[in-house]
């Protein structure tokens, strides 16, 4: 049985991957709006990625015959001042979703609860795989400043990006 400060953080995360997926959508519609809809549709994938997220969060408490509990979030921000500020916003912001992270697995295993630990392996691994994403994408945002032609070539490659939920996970 989860102790009700773990159930209290995992949900508190489960908000935060939902708030994610708003975000990114948020950043989506700025890019939209910039007529870049290849950065457009990187973010409504990475959108549904967080919403897969917060839905693993939703049937693990579930299963572990917790309580589930849905909280609002605060607007995200609709203002960027470039298509490289918004990447460094969500870099930014998956840092964040990091700390946050390792403080639930550090509670895990103050509390010796090795199911949620097992279960946030896996979110630990996907951190280290969604940082360095955006930090390889700010690296060829930056290296396409100057050459308006690289940044469409960008956007014609993200265009191309797909969500799909990892194969051998049943909880979407």
């Amino acid at each position: 049985m989860l102790s009700e400060k773990l159930v209290a953080k995992l949900n508190e995360q489960l908000n935060y991957e939902f708030y994610s997926s708003h975000l990114y959508l948020s950043m989506a519609a700025y890019c939209a709006g910039e007529n870049l809809d290849g950065f457009a549709n990187f973010f409504l994938v990475q959108a549904e990625e967080e919403k897969f997220h917060g839905m693993k969060f939703f049937h693990f408490i579930d299963d572990k015959d917790a309580t589930i509990r849905f909280s609002g979030f605060e607007d995200p921000s609709a203002k960027y001042q470039s298509v490289l500020h918004v990447f460094e916003e969500a870099l930014k912001h998956e840092k964040f979703v990091t700390k946050n992270i390792y403080a639930l697995m550090e509670l895990a295993t103050e509390e010796k609860e090795y199911a949620t630990i097992s279960f946030l392996n896996w979110f630990v691994d996907e951190q280290v795989e969604e940082e360095s994403m955006f930090n390889n994408l700010i690296q060829k945002i930056k290296a396409a400043a100057s050459d308006p032609s690289a940044l469409l070539l960008l956007d014609m490659e993200l265009a191309k990006r797909t969500f799909t939920p990892p194969a051998a996970d049943t909880t979407n």
